[in-house]
């Protein structure tokens, strides 16, 4: 549909609103339409080749532990700033401080890739301020318009070619703000710009997922999943090709975004706590075969986590603990050859204390010779 024939669509449902609820929600749709037209039309030299595919096939029964964003105890730092800090400044003196933030933060990924392959982690989970307040519309930048930008663009293709060659796997998962389905279309815009600077990134260090819950349910989960379906469908290729769905703890279960994933060529991140906090009466077993389902030839990435308070305990069972149970970990992955993230507060540690665990049980873990 033309940016012409949305206007004129746009005002024909205007004239209905006291039509019911039914009209309202088409004015919200064509709305959210309006605003990709426009962003499409200010983001045109973003477009990057799809993503690599990821899945080694003389690896076929091993488990790819992933460290999610940070570390516990490992001097490895990331460092961010605030708007309100850049804003005190002139705008040579945020380009200086934020070309500093980037170039240390693209130093520190090659450190923490160079320690995830030392200690046998096979993937990475990047944060996604590695660029900070890259989008915001007010401090917002390109890295070109940094004075080391081609520098720092350098070393994240560095960081790269250390993932290739080491066959790691990298990924980001958006702030929680980054939402597809909002009826507001300026979240909807600000949510695809953000997208738009992490699949930039993502080109540069081979990452090849984008992962996202599936959004506010806004009181009709039926029309805020067509919400999402719309927006997703008009997803430019670099994001597109590297989205991915995951099932939360509260508003989205497997079996609510599966046919999403099914119908628009998304992969399911399965995070089998979320599944076990917001159960849809679907076994672990099938929901897994489910979302192996919808990766086609690329490794299926899954999460996994322990409840800091346990199971048979009562009470909130959604915020994760320090480290993994490892009975937490389903034995119906056991012969599969997945990525999973170990969403674990102690992070490193965490993943070292499992990996023993899992290798007592005699299961297989990335890397072959371990």
């Amino acid at each position: 549909m033309g940016l012409h024939a949305m206007q004129s669509q746009r005002k024909m449902l205007g004239a209905q609103k006291g039509r019911g609820k039914q009209n309202q929600l088409f004015i919200k749709a064509s709305a959210l339409d309006l605003s990709l037209a426009f962003f499409h039309n200010d983001h045109k030299s973003y477009a990057v080749a799809h993503p690599p595919s990821i899945g080694t096939p003389e690896r076929l029964t091993m488990i790819r532990l992933g460290l999610c964003c940070l570390f516990s105890e490992e001097p490895i730092r990331f460092r961010v700033t605030t708007v309100k800090a850049l804003s005190s400044l002139t705008q040579t003196e945020q380009h200086e401080k934020l070309s500093s933030l980037c170039r240390h933060n693209a130093e520190a990924l090659q450190q923490a890739l160079r320690y995830c392959a030392e200690h046998h982690i096979g993937a990475f989970r990047v944060n996604s301020r590695i660029l900070p307040c890259c989008t915001h519309p007010r401090v917002g930048y390109h890295l070109t318009d940094l004075p080391e930008g081609h520098a720092i663009k350098n070393l994240f293709l560095k960081c790269g070619d250390y993932v290739r060659k080491h066959h790691l796997r990298t990924s980001f998962h958006p702030d929680q703000f980054v939402i597809l389905n909002s009826p507001r279309p300026e979240v909807v815009k600000s949510s695809l710009a953000e997208l738009t600077y992490q699949a930039e990134v993502a080109e540069w260090i081979g990452a090849d997922v984008i992962n996202l819950h599936g959004g506010g349910v806004y009181g009709d989960k039926t029309t805020a999943l067509q919400a999402l379906r719309r927006t997703i469908d008009l997803l430019p290729p670099a994001i597109r090709s590297r989205l991915t769905l995951e099932n939360d703890d509260r508003s989205y279960t497997p079996a609510d975004l599966l046919p999403v994933c099914r119908d628009m060529g998304v992969p399911l991140v399965y995070d089998v706590h979320h599944h076990r906090c917001l159960p849809d009466g679907g076994s672990i077993r099938k929901t897994t075969q489910m979302a192996l389902s919808s990766w086609e030839k690329r490794e299926p990435h899954f999460h996994l986590s322990s409840p800091l308070t346990a199971w048979t305990k009562s009470g909130n069972h959604r915020p994760h603990h320090d480290y993994i149970d490892v009975a937490d970990f389903p034995d119906e992955w056991r012969n599969l050859s997945l990525t999973v993230d170990i969403e674990a507060k102690a992070k490193e540690l965490a993943i070292a204390r499992l990996r023993k665990d899992l290798i007592r049980r005699d299961w297989s873990l990335w890397p072959a010779h371990d």
